[in-house]
């Protein structure tokens, strides 16, 4: 099934969809790495993530994102990580970024 989301010219796969609403909720993953794999602007995940969250959800998602603890922006992050995926995460088959 394919979804438009809101007035941004984006047409996303269900599939798709739930795999960008999940790598905005890991703290870890940087809005980078979601633009390096879907082509979609931090700005865009926002407002999918406010179209597809629960509003308290959502809220709670933002305060997070915005708080010293997430790393969500390569700026906050440590310089020494310089990869998108923790070497820790299972692959994904349908994952883009290189995989070991």
């Amino acid at each position: 099934m394919i979804k438009k989301i809101l007035n941004i010219d984006l047409v996303i796969s269900e599939r798709n969809l739930n795999r960008i609403i999940e790598m905005a909720w890991e703290d870890r993953t940087p809005f980078e790495a979601i633009n390096y794999q879907f082509n979609i602007s931090e700005k865009d995940v926002i407002k999918i993530m406010r179209k597809e969250l629960k509003r308290s959800s959502f809220n709670l998602w933002r305060k997070r994102v915005n708080s010293g603890v997430s790393s969500k922006h390569n700026k906050k992050r440590n310089s020494k990580i310089n990869r998108f995926k923790c070497s820790r995460q299972k692959s994904i088959s349908i994952n883009k970024i290189s995989k070991r």
